[in-house]
């Protein structure tokens, strides 16, 4: 029988979502941690999640993990619900947690080798030990492994089993720059293969280095969702940015450029146009700076990054 959309529309056998969400409401006593949130997850792509603190990500993807169970709403996981349909879906999906899921007195190799017999057909252990730089201390105790080192055993554990689906949480988290990219590469792999990945994640760089597309949820609900590139797009404006002599004459240059354009001196010597920038914006400001004698030391265009989108949308204040 086949399967269908939240609107009734047939899809064939296997073309669902990797996670689809549709409505998630999640409250704990009086607080509303998630508040009728909407989120899709393509199959096969990277999708990152951010937010600040207390945004409610966290109780979304344990409720997809099946930790958590909703209040209301619909979660379906690989097209199984992850609650009623657990046992099915366990065996399909990795999970990476922040913390926990490891006996302390355990070796890491012997938690690694233990995972990867769950599972019908494992990644080879010895390699991806010696992938994520674990064999120095495969016969370390969990408890005194540093925390990079737990971090980097809780990512083999996630991945060990072929999992068509993972969720990882801060994967990245207290690991050094060589683990770090260690990490990404095998991020990239998994895509590579047709593995879809749920990616929790408070370092934008790497959002916008691995993640096919961004869901920003503030308040319990998603607030903006697209590629790294359509939600910078899609943010303020980018800007020019020149420096030359102090004191040019901006009124002179504003009536050079088109007319929805703003021209400031944020410092001395420093001149930044908004506007949309793009090549015939350039030669504009070019021109004018051939004809009034000025002789720009640099002239650059300045994107607008994740992170200045992701303050734009949930502000600069501290969360608790």
């Amino acid at each position: 029988m086949p399967s269908t959309s939240p609107g009734g529309d047939p899809r064939p056998p296997g073309r669902e979502p990797a996670v689809e969400i549709t409505g998630l409401v999640k409250r704990y006593g009086t607080k509303t941690a998630v508040d009728g949130l909407d989120l899709t997850v393509a199959r096969g792509a990277v999708t990152a999640v951010l937010g600040p603190n207390g945004a409610g990500k966290t109780t979304t993807i344990e409720t997809c993990e099946g930790y958590r169970r909703p209040d209301a709403g619909r979660v379906r996981v690989l097209g199984l619900d992850p609650v009623a349909d657990a046992a099915a879906l366990r065996p399909r999906i990795g999970v990476m947690l922040q913390s926990g899921g490891v006996y302390a007195g355990a070796r890491a190799d012997e938690m690694l080798r233990h995972t990867a017999t769950l599972h019908a057909h494992p990644l080879d252990v010895g390699a991806l030990i010696d992938r994520l730089g674990l064999g120095s201390c495969g016969r370390t105790p969990y408890r005194r492994l540093s925390g990079g080192q737990q971090q980097r055993l809780a990512l083999a554990m996630a991945v060990v089993g072929r999992p068509e689906l993972v969720f990882l949480d801060e994967p990245t988290a207290g690991l050094d720059p060589q683990a770090r990219h260690a990490t990404w590469d095998l991020v990239r792999e998994l895509r590579a293969d047709g593995v879809s990945t749920v990616l929790t994640t408070h370092f934008m760089d790497e959002a916008e280095q691995l993640a096919d597309d961004v869901a920003i949820i503030d308040g319990g609900r998603v607030i903006a969702q697209g590629s790294p590139d359509e939600l910078c797009r899609g943010g303020a404006e980018n800007s020019l940015r020149f420096t030359g002599r102090p004191g040019l004459d901006l009124a002179s240059l504003l009536k050079a450029l088109p007319a929805d354009s703003a021209a400031t001196e944020p410092a001395s010597g420093v001149y930044r146009v908004h506007g949309k920038v793009n090549p015939q914006l350039l030669a504009t400001v070019a021109s004018w700076c051939a004809q009034n004698g000025v002789m720009p030391d640099a002239i650059a265009v300045e994107r607008h990054t994740l992170e200045d989108v992701f303050l734009e949308l949930t502000g600069k204040e501290l969360r608790a």
